[in-house]
């Protein structure tokens, strides 16, 4: 099993809209970077661990975790032209954009920020969200950061 740790704008995709979706699974659909793409084509399976991320809120951070419920398949979203992550270069038969679904596994007793991940950088060293000028949405997290940032909870 691998960790990943996925990030989300709440007022688009939260939690808590996860949670609520019918059988708590959702395609992870739009995610429009080629190095997030192959984490999600090439190595995530089904039953990794995933850390939910609140981004671009008033408290950024790890606010529950979910799983890999299916693995990669095309994003169906880059090919309708009426979609926001439409890509017109994007073909069917030779899809440039993937997507996995996940599911809701809890929401954490409480949010762990990325100021406090911050504070915890020497335990947390070479962890890709704290390191500066990432802006990946998809990453994979170290089976010991998983652990220890599970221990901050």
């Amino acid at each position: 099993m691998r960790y990943w740790l996925m990030k989300s704008e709440p007022e688009e995709f939260s939690l808590e809209d996860l949670r609520n979706r019918p059988d708590q699974t959702e395609p992870w659909d739009g995610v429009r970077n080629y190095q997030a793409r192959n984490f999600m084509r090439d190595d995530m399976k089904r039953g990794d661990q995933v850390f939910f991320y609140h981004s671009n809120c008033a408290e950024p951070g790890i606010v529950g975790i979910a799983t890999i419920a299916r693995e990669a398949y095309p994003d169906p979203t880059a090919f309708d032209p009426d979609d926001s992550h439409y890509d017109p270069k994007s073909d069917p038969d030779n899809p440039r954009w993937y997507h996995v679904d996940v599911g809701f596994e809890r929401e954490l007793n409480r949010t762990i920020s990325l100021k406090e991940l911050k504070e915890h950088a020497k335990t947390l060293e070479g962890f890709a969200l704290i390191r500066r000028g990432n802006r990946l949405s998809v990453m994979p997290v170290d089976e010991a950061h998983w652990r220890y940032i599970l221990s901050l909870e």
